[in-house]
């Protein structure tokens, strides 16, 4: 991985703090040969996972296969910063603005999927350090909190439970020189150890039966008479159903090919800070925080009081590339440098690791959903960095349409719908370069958003992680 030049870099290992633990499962064999399945799963992330465990519990005469490039949670579900959120709409704000006569049902099934959440970790003994912060969303700029109260008014229509912090309040939560001001909603995020989660849930599918080859990428997808057959290097399944659960690597329909984008985002782990360092910034009720920008941090402690800090850059790189040499660079060296500006009384603390990861996006920030080859394939993509706690939700919808089943999920609109596509190279990589551009320029002029951004607000598309 490439070179970092912040002191406080200086030691952090170039690999994902919760992948590096002891804990990691030894890999499962790869397919060999030719097998069959009611149900075949591609992808071994949280979607996949919930896809392949639900299944059992709501059809357990199923057989279920689950095939995984490399090992289950080593991408998107074990990189994140394990924000689980209630949210299925990327936020508020995003399901007001779309869906705004489902907003209600919207959030009573994003809570239901969260509380649901919660149960299945508790029910198999999942040690992932689930714990119900609540969110904090702070404000570094004034115009930022003119956005809270904004946001406040609006929750408190919805009956949304929240507070809104003034400059004392919110350095009552956390002590930042930076901040002005502070929303906090309550009940509806948990943080957790996402890696583990995913580990938790793939122990809990192999205890249900369900049978997961890792190692097994997929070449090919096609019919196989009443069926479909599913093919990797070194074997194949035929199947009667498949879900795909690919996020942001390359999908196995070419309708979805335009849909989503890879993008990478970065984070580092601190060291644990001492019992001193913990009392100098506060943070009692341990809350996930991101602050107010359009180029916007997130960050969380962990069990042993380390500082996870990631966020800001959201990069696509010319032709949807996905390498592991794009995993570091300059922006870890900028994540640094905003920290110890958020945080100066920690001045002299270290990274121990630096990492990043693709997230799929698509133009309107949230799932969508569909079926493919007469409703024996269907898919759920397009997370855009929320997908922890949605990708439960997304794998429900999935066996919704593959068992054609009528359910109030699949009457929803946002299910219903699809994003509009991106357009295809090279006016992809000029449409989001000057999306991250006007982002940025409107981060340093007070909010105010740009002709281009007011254009494709109208249209409904955007770019966010």
């Amino acid at each position: 991985m490439g070179v970092v030049n912040h002191v406080a870099l200086t030691d952090a290992k170039p690999a994902v703090y919760w992948l590096d633990d002891p804990a990691r499962p030894a890999p499962l064999p790869p397919l060999l040969g030719v097998a069959s399945a009611d149900l075949l799963v591609v992808g071994g992330g949280y979607s996949g996972l919930w896809t392949a465990l639900l299944a059992r519990v709501r059809f357990p005469s199923w057989s279920v296969v689950l095939l995984e490039a490399g090992q289950c949670g080593d991408q998107a579900s074990g990189r994140n910063g394990g924000f689980a959120e209630a949210s299925l709409t990327h936020g508020f704000w995003n399901g007001l603005e779309r869906w705004p006569d489902e907003l209600a049902t919207l959030d009573r099934l994003g809570q239901q999927n969260l509380d649901e959440m919660a149960a299945t970790i508790q029910e198999h003994g999942i040690d992932c350090d689930w714990r119900l912060t609540g969110a904090l969303n702070v404000a570094t700029r004034p115009h930022e909190v003119d956005d809270l109260a904004e946001w406040s008014d609006a929750l408190t229509d919805h009956g949304i439970k929240h507070r809104l912090l003034d400059e004392t309040g919110v350095r009552d939560e956390l002590r930042s020189p930076t901040y002005l001001g502070g929303l906090e909603v309550l009940g509806d995020t948990a943080t957790v150890e996402p890696a583990r989660l995913a580990w938790g849930l793939r122990q809990a599918c192999l205890d249900a039966g369900v049978v997961i080859h890792e190692g097994s990428a997929v070449t090919g997808l096609a019919r196989d008479g009443a069926g479909m057959r599913v093919s990797t290097l070194t074997g194949s399944v035929r199947a009667g159903r498949v879900a795909l659960a690919t996020n942001a690597f390359p999908p196995l329909l070419r309708r979805l090919k335009m849909m989503t984008v890879p993008v990478y985002d970065y984070v580092l782990m601190t060291e644990p800070l001492s019992a001193s360092q913990m009392d100098a910034i506060g943070w009692a009720n341990r809350q996930g925080v991101s602050d107010s920008a359009n180029h916007f941090h997130y960050y969380r402690l962990t069990r042993d009081n380390r500082i996870l800090w990631g966020g800001y850059d959201a990069i696509y790189h010319y032709g949807s590339k996905i390498s592991p040499e794009l995993e570091t660079g300059a922006t870890h060296d900028k994540l640094a440098s905003h920290f110890f500006e958020t945080f100066p009384q920690l001045e002299g603390l270290r990274f121990t690791h630096r990492w990043a990861g693709v997230i799929d996006t698509c133009t309107r920030f949230s799932a969508f959903f569909g079926k493919a080859y007469a409703g024996r394939v269907a898919y759920a993509l397009g997370y855009t960095g929320l997908g922890v706690g949605a990708t439960r939700f997304g794998a429900q919808v999935m066996l919704d349409l593959l068992s054609g089943e009528q359910t109030e999920r699949t009457s929803l609109e946002m299910v219903r719908s699809k994003p509009l596509p991106f357009p295809p190279e090279p006016a992809r990589y000029a449409g989001i370069s000057m999306m991250v551009r006007s982002l940025g320029k409107a981060d340093a002029n007070g909010g105010r958003r740009d002709l281009f951004l007011r254009t494709m607000d109208r249209l409904g598309l955007g770019f966010d992680s």
